[in-house]
Order: structure tokens, then sequence, then C-alpha cells
């Protein structure tokens, strides 16, 4: 019996040990639209595409980088629905962290306990995979950190990571530039041109959103204008 036999149960194993849904849920997120994350030596920069759907969309509306807490940010690929849900867990674990110590939460920490309500959702009957991977950038007393969360409620620390459509290209591409010694400025400008690289059309201020993270320990979102300064530059 093959494992599409047993594709349509989360908590059933198939005869070869996968869980097949939460492969499904990995290909929901290579559909998505490609974000990265680069560590630098002093920060973190988190770029992603964000195409509107129609003219008629008020882009103000659409947000992809967003605040987990002061120090961190956090992007996806995949499901929006899905990253909602996240995002207000998230932030919600930061808050109940701050109220009870005073103090920011660990990234480590946070990254946790956005793993671990994903995880749950691969382990209960009646649920289904969340259908989003996520890109995790902080700054605490550790030091500049990157995370990337995957459906199975795995996370890896990452030096630079890319979800999404065209990942894998991404991620060699990443692996051609970065090094250890990379500035926040020049990792802002690698994480252009890696999202060039693979981008369909013209890549402006409107269609690509950059969120940054430095020793200030302020996670904050890039304007139009700022993007489009930095594009200029490497071009």
């Amino acid at each position: 019996m093959g494992d599409s036999e047993y594709s349509f149960s989360l908590t059933t194993f198939s005869p070869s040990g996968k869980l097949v849904q939460i492969e499904y849920a990995l290909n929901a997120v290579a559909q998505g639209r490609p974000a990265l994350g680069i560590k630098a030596k002093n920060g973190v920069v988190l770029a992603t595409e964000k195409k509107i759907p129609s003219p008629l969309v008020d882009e103000t509306t659409l947000t992809k980088v967003e605040n987990l807490s002061e120090n961190i940010g956090v992007v996806y690929a995949g499901m929006v629905p899905d990253y909602r849900v996240l995002l207000r867990k998230g932030r919600k674990s930061a808050q109940q962290y701050y109220t009870y110590y005073r103090e920011l939460i660990p990234v480590s920490q946070l990254v946790r306990e956005e793993a671990a309500i994903m995880q749950e959702f691969t382990q209960s009957g009646g649920v289904r995979p969340f259908g989003i991977s996520l890109m995790i950038a902080g700054y605490d007393d550790s030091g500049p950190q990157l995370f990337q969360v995957d459906p199975s409620g795995s996370y890896f620390g990452w030096k630079a990571s890319a979800i999404g459509k065209n990942h894998v290209n991404a991620k060699s591409f990443l692996e051609k530039r970065y090094n250890d010694d990379i500035e926040l400025e020049d990792a802002i400008h690698t994480a252009i041109l890696t999202l060039k690289e693979g981008f369909e059309g013209a890549i402006t201020a409107e269609n690509i959103e950059i969120g940054i993270v430095g020793e200030d320990r302020k996670f904050r979102t890039l304007t139009p204008s700022q993007v489009q300064d930095y594009l200029g530059e490497v071009e």
C-alpha cells in the first residue's frame, strides 16, 4: 500500500514513516511569495516579495513583515490566514512574558512558543497543519538571531535562509554571497539582490517589504522611500 492511501489522515504514519499532510503543507509554503532572512554582525534583515493581487486593493492594508515584540519581527511564506493566528498567539506570549518579568522575551523562547503551537497541530485529530513557514528575526542579550519555523514545528537557527517560491535558488544565491563579517547595510543590499534573482517583472519599493533590527534592539519595517533608497544603491 502506497503513501497516498494515508494522505488524508494527519495523525497516521504511512508505511514509509511519513505524515503526508505535513509534506503537503510544505508544498503550500513553496507556492507562497518568496521571503528571506539574513543575520549580519550587527543586526538581522527580513525581506519579502509583496505583490498586490489587484490594482483596486489598498496596499497599505497588506503587510507581510510584522512585529512580534519590540525587538522581534517575523515574515512568512504560505497562507495568510494561518499567519494571522500565529502572529496573534506570538504577540500574546511576548506580552505575557513582559507582564510577568518586566523585560523583553528572548528570541529563542518566542520561537519555541510558536514552534510548539505548530507542532500541536500535527498531533491532533480534526485539525490540519499550518500552511506557512515563518522567518523570525530578533536581537537580545545573545546578539542578533534568525530562526526558521516549519509546519511540522521544527525550527533551526540560520545565518541566512529563504522560504516560499524559488527558495532553493535563493538559498544557493545566499550561500555564494554570505560571509560571517557582513554588516547590516550590506545584508540589506544582499537581501534585495536575492529577491531580484527570482523576481517576475520590475522590482519597486511598493512590491517588496523589508524589516530590520539592529543594535538598538528595535525591530522596524522600512518605509517605501527608505526601500527606494536601497534599491537605488544596488542598481
